[in-house]
């Protein structure tokens, strides 16, 4: 049987979990306040995801970057493909927050899309 310790990040309280696991399979999870605690603890050591959040090249923008993200986690495994995906590419202007500008990034399911609108220059 392992032990891995943990700090939530599911609510503000930031509560130290303990979480026992057998087989890679959560087995027992304490120290949570909150039912969140138990939920994230699952989470992390048997499917641990990210959101990540970076940006992207610009060209004819009133800036050089546009801020990016993913619209949801992805798996944690699959982030440096997806920032890999992220620094090759080099969009347009204008750009509308929410606007997609990669689907489907590292073959997740998710795409990256815009956090700020971009006006074009002339």
């Amino acid at each position: 049987m392992n032990s891995k310790d943990l700090v939530c990040i599911g609510c503000p309280m930031g509560c130290a979990l303990q979480v026992e696991l057998k087989d890679k399979k959560v087995t027992k999870v304490t120290g949570n306040i909150c039912p969140r605690g138990k939920a994230y603890a699952e989470k992390e050591c048997t499917n641990p995801t990210r959101i990540v959040t970076s940006s992207i090249k610009l060209e004819n923008g009133e800036i050089d970057m546009v801020s990016v993200k993913t619209e949801k986690d992805i798996p944690k495994g699959k982030i440096f493909e997806c920032v890999q995906a992220i620094n090759k590419l080099k969009v347009k202007a204008p750009i509308n927050v929410g606007e997609i500008l990669i689907k489907d990034v590292a073959n997740t399911g998710v795409n990256i899309v815009a956090t700020k609108k971009v006006k074009a220059v002339n």
